[in-house]
This record gives C-alpha cells, sequence and structure tokens, in this order.
C-alpha cells in the first residue's frame, strides 16, 4: 500500500495554452514521492496540517516521479476547477495529498500493450512515457484523442518519451470523429489495454472490450473519479 503524505507546496509555474486549460507545477523543499500513474488530492482552503483535510479534488501526476517539480493539468469544468483558475497564482501555498493509485503497479505482462487517453486523460500516461520503467514495455502502442490538433498540447512531454519503440497516434475530433474502438481493437487485438478520459468513454471502452474477449483483468481503467 503506498504510503500517503501531506506536502504543503508552492506554485512555481502556470502555463495557460488554451481557454479553460491550465498546467500547473508545484515545487516542495522536501521534493514529492510517488510512481508512475498515480493521482493527487489538491485543497484550496486553509489547512494546519494536522486537522480535517479539507475539500479537495484528484488530479494525476503529469510530470514523472524523476522530476524535481509536479505538475498537473486541469481543464475548467466545475465549482472547483473554476476556483482555480481564479485563485491559483505563482507564489501561492497550498497544500497537496499523495500518493493515491496503482494503475501501472498490477502485475500486468507487459509484451503487448495499449494506451488509449482522450484529452487531459493523457496526463498519467506522461509520468510513465518519461519513466525509466516504460522501458520494460515491449512494442507498446498509444492512441492519443484531441478535440483539435491545437488541444495536443503534449508534445515536448512525449518527446521525452524513454522507450524508442513505442508508436504513438494522434486522433483528432474535428478531422476524423471520436476515437474509434473498434478500429483500435482490430488493429491491437487481445492486449493489455490502458484508458483513461472522461468517465463515460472509460465505461463504454471497457464494457466493450470485455463484450469482445479481453479478459477484465487485461482492461485497467484510470477511473478515481
Amino acid at each position: 500500500m503506498a504510503i500517503v503524505k501531506k506536502y504543503l507546496v508552492e506554485v512555481a509555474d502556470i502555463s495557460n495554452p488554451l481557454e479553460g486549460l491550465y498546467t500547473v507545477s508545484f515545487s516542495s523543499e522536501k521534493g514529492f514521492r510517488y510512481l508512475p500513474g498515480q493521482f493527487l488530492h489538491l485543497a484550496l482552503d486553509e489547512f494546519d496540517g494536522t486537522g480535517q483535510w479539507p475539500d479537495s479534488r484528484c488530479f494525476s501526476m503529469q510530470s514523472s516521479p524523476a522530476e524535481k517539480n509536479l505538475r498537473i493539468s486541469y481543464a475548467v469544468k466545475g465549482d472547483f476547477t473554476k476556483r482555480m483558475e481564479k485563485e491559483l497564482t505563482v507564489g501561492k501555498s497550498v497544500w497537496l495529498k499523495l500518493a493515491y493509485g496503482d494503475i501501472f503497479q498490477r502485475g500486468v505482462q507487459k509484451e503487448n500493450s495499449v494506451f488509449i487517453a482522450g484529452g487531459t486523460g493523457i496526463t498519467p500516461f506522461l509520468s510513465l512515457f518519461k519513466d525509466e520503467s516504460f522501458k520494460e514495455y515491449q512494442n507498446p502502442r498509444i492512441y492519443l484523442g484531441f478535440r483539435s490538433e491545437k488541444h495536443n498540447i503534449y508534445s515536448e512531454d512525449l518527446r521525452k518519451c524513454t522507450n524508442n519503440s513505442v508508436v504513438i497516434n494522434f486522433m483528432y475530433q474535428n478531422e476524423g470523429g471520436l476515437i474509434d474502438i473498434d478500429k483500435i481493437f482490430l488493429e491491437n487485438g487481445a492486449a493489455t489495454y490502458f484508458i483513461s478520459g472522461p468517465p463515460q468513454m472509460l465505461k463504454n471502452f471497457r464494457n466493450w472490450l470485455i463484450h469482445h474477449g479481453v479478459p477484465e483483468f487485461n482492461v485497467i481503467t484510470d477511473d478515481w473519479e
């Protein structure tokens, strides 16, 4: 079981490449400890470090464990992320609690892996792709779906991928429609599927793959929300 710790952190950097889409970098004097694919809880309200944990929201780590600062990306969709957009500024102190999740620590085979992500669902995958452990995956295939090419703001992170045998496929909704799970399955068959994205996408893809014969334990979704 992962050890969960509370971190009082400082907002080190904020980028806003598109309206309603942000990447935030946090720094901590004591550093961060987590594994690829894990997620955190972010709190905006005041906290003394010992009392009841305040209202918070979960976000996947986009950075790899080897990076000094911790990064997340988020889209402004609800009340909490609207507060983030308004209240987070460089230099501000906030509390994080991590790490949670085990999406890449479940002992699955790494010989035939497919990664499917929609939008900001790519973030937990990026923490793996930039980690040395990704070299253990043999000939992985990646399918990334975005609303349009301009929404694909992750090219710099993808260039840091540690696995030279990886094949990356981009799909843009405004050009070719939504991610086509039928086509992906035809290209890969009974592989291990890692899926991250909107909740309805996770549910639909998981059910589709299991219905078409992929064992349930080989369909791993990042569905902590």
